[in-house]
Formats: structure tokens, C-alpha cells, sequence
């Protein structure tokens, strides 16, 4: 009975798809020297938020790659959809989580190309502008574009710009490789462009910040490890370091590494199966919520806040991601994956 009431008031504190999940603002700010990390030992998911949309027209058969950010009191989400015959960007928003699923969605005209996704969604401070990155594939070009679209009003899915290349493949293309699910974190001097190569590579790129979107001359090795996709850089609120969380293969889990550089050394904080940061060994579904996946694909954190910084708070995680079950991929192509969009909220050690 003392277990189910305790995790009856983590549900409560916790999980925000049925209260409101709002950023929450640290109560007493700590100084940038006491702050630590450590991975979350248990999380609890809420049921599928965001699923396929049944419609006559361009029917969808996932949801993925979710990019959150909570901007004048709603929840704004880009993610690819898979459509027959191409991928794209389907963006809705919605004041609280239990909307998500029923929220309008919209189709983002950014690009005639049968295959743009995995977006990145931030508010770029010095230019006063919405930026929303994404991977695009291009004719006759050696590497998929590294493509951008910028609005001043996020709200509007149809004011996009229409997409242009941050790189565009071409010989010039600093790249090594090519490489896929790009991503964008800033510090004060310097905006970092991380990829993965699907060969247990993570690459980084930077530019000076007055130079961005372009200025991206210089690449070399960030990482190699046994890591697949998906990296997704954060600054650590309180501290000045750096989390780095990549994607492994077979059934998805999540690995995290720390630096205290974003051009610094990354080393492991969970790197393996057995202790993931987020995997199916140590998630676990919400009070009252139906088991539905043993996957943890393709996520992002919770920021606190919207800007290039990317910042999360370390003692609020929640983590966007998609699931679904590892049995009902046999058989399947992976574009055939029936991915939904979740939330991971973390278990509070005192609350286990």
C-alpha cells in the first residue's frame, strides 16, 4: 500500500499529461558550482500523446522525432510524419498535453522534397527569430542538405521561410561524412552543429555566432563509441556543463555523456543496456496507464526555456520521445514502424 501511495504522488508531482506540464522555475536558484547531474534510475510514461491521424488525405502512418518547446503559455511540436511515399514536418500545438492527440495538425510548406524531417525547433536570441532545422534530401547533391526555415511567429505553421542550406552537400561541405539527425546548441561565443554517421561516430562542427546560420568550416570526431543516432546536446542549468544523449540500436535506448566543453572531451554517464539513461530497463508506464512500448527512440528533453542554449534543468527531466513495442517490428520495413509520440517523466529516488 506505501508503494502505490508513493508512486500515486509521484504520478501527481510528476507526470504532467493530466495536470498542466508546465516549465518549472527553480525555487531557490543554485549556484553554478553546487550543481551535479546523475542519470534517473526509474521513469514512468504517460500513454501515447500523439499518434498517427487517421485522415483521407496523405494518411500517416507514425509520428517521430519530436521537437518541443512551451512559448506564451502552449506546447508547440514539430515532428516528421511519415506519409505515403515521403517524409515531412507536421507541426500542432495545444494548451495542455491531454489535447495533444486531438490538436490540428499541420503540414509544413517549407520544401517540395519528398524527404525533410527530424526537425530541431529554438528561438535564436541575436536574431530575434525562430529557427527550425531539419535534414532534407536534395538531388543530386553527395550529403542530405543540412536545411533551415525561420520564422518571428511560431504560431503560424504557414509563415516558415522556405528551406535553405546551413550546408548543402555539396564538395565544399566541411562534413566527413555525410551523417543525419543534426543539431544546434549555442554558447556565448560559438554555435555547435553535432551529427551522428550510424558507425559509432559523433561529429562537431562550429561556427562564430555572429556568422550563424552559415560559418560552419571546421569538422572533426566528438565521439566514438558504441552509439548509433539521434544526439541531442543540452546545457545543464546550475552548472557549466554539458549533456550529450545518443540513440543506440536494435531495440532503442538512450545513452548519456557529459562534458564540460561543448568542444570539450565527452565521457560516459550511461552507456549501456543494462544502465541506459532512458531504456527499457529502467522505464516503467504512469498509474492507471496501459503498457505500450519498450522503446525509447528518437527524444528530446524538456528545455527549460526556448533560446540556442538549450537548456534543461537536471532536477525537472521529462523527456518527448517515441515508442513503441520491439515484437511489432517483425516483419516490418523500418519506415513501416508505427511510431507514437510519449513522455518520460523521472522517478524522484525518495519517491521509489
Amino acid at each position: 500500500m506505501q508503494s502505490r501511495k508513493l508512486r500515486t504522488i509521484t504520478l501527481i508531482l510528476a507526470l504532467g499529461w493530466i495536470a498542466d506540464l508546465t516549465p518549472c522555475a527553480d525555487p531557490q536558484p543554485r549556484a553554478e558550482q553546487d550543481a551535479d547531474f546523475s542519470v534517473p534510475g526509474t521513469w514512468e510514461y504517460t500513454p501515447p500523446l500523439i499518434a498517427p491521424e487517421v485522415r483521407e488525405r496523405e494518411p500517416s502512418r507514425a509520428q517521430k522525432d519530436p521537437s518541443v518547446v512551451f512559448h506564451e503559455d502552449r506546447w508547440h511540436v514539430f515532428m516528421t510524419v511519415k506519409l505515403p511515399g515521403r517524409s515531412a514536418i507536421e507541426y500542432c500545438s495545444f494548451t495542455h498535453w491531454r489535447e495533444a492527440n486531438g490538436s490540428p495538425r499541420t503540414l509544413l510548406p517549407v520544401s517540395e522534397s519528398d524527404y525533410y524531417c527530424a526537425p530541431q525547433v529554438f528561438y535564436f536570441r541575436p536574431h530575434r527569430k525562430w529557427y527550425l532545422v531539419y535534414q532534407m534530401g536534395v538531388p543530386g547533391v553527395d550529403k542530405m542538405w543540412v536545411a533551415y526555415s525561420t520564422t518571428t511567429d511560431i504560431g503560424d505553421a504557414r509563415s516558415w521561410t522556405r528551406a535553405e542550406p546551413i550546408l548543402d552537400g555539396s564538395k565544399d561541405d566541411p562534413r566527413q561524412i555525410g551523417g543525419l539527425d543534426y543539431w544546434i546548441i549555442c554558447d556565448d561565443q560559438r554555435a555547435y552543429l553535432f551529427l551522428t554517421s550510424l558507425d559509432g561516430r559523433m561529429w562537431r562542427l562550429w561556427a562564430r555566432l555572429e556568422e550563424f546560420p552559415r560559418g560552419f568550416g571546421h569538422c572533426e570526431l566528438a565521439l566514438k563509441a558504441n552509439i548509433f543516432e539521434a544526439s541531442h546536446t543540452y546545457r545543464l542549468k546550475g552548472s557549466g556543463r554539458y549533456l550529450t544523449l545518443i540513440e543506440e540500436n536494435g531495440r532503442r535506448f538512450y545513452k548519456a555523456y557529459l562534458a564540460n566543453r561543448l568542444d570539450g572531451e565527452w565521457t560516459p554517464a550511461a552507456d549501456t543496456a543494462e544502465q541506459p539513461f532512458a531504456g527499457w530497463k529502467n522505464i516503467r508506464p504512469g498509474i492507471g496507464v496501459e503498457p505500450w512500448t519498450d522503446n525509447v527512440s528518437h527524444g528530446e528533453l524538456v528545455r527549460d526555456g526556448s533560446d540556442e542554449t538549450m537548456t534543461v534543468d537536471p532536477a525537472n527531466l521529462r523527456f518527448v520521445f517515441q515508442g513503441m513495442w520491439e515484437k511489432d517490428k517483425t516483419g516490418s520495413a523500418y519506415g513501416q514502424f508505427q511510431w507514437r509520440i510519449g513522455l518520460l517523466t523521472s522517478v524522484p529516488a525518495d519517491l521509489l
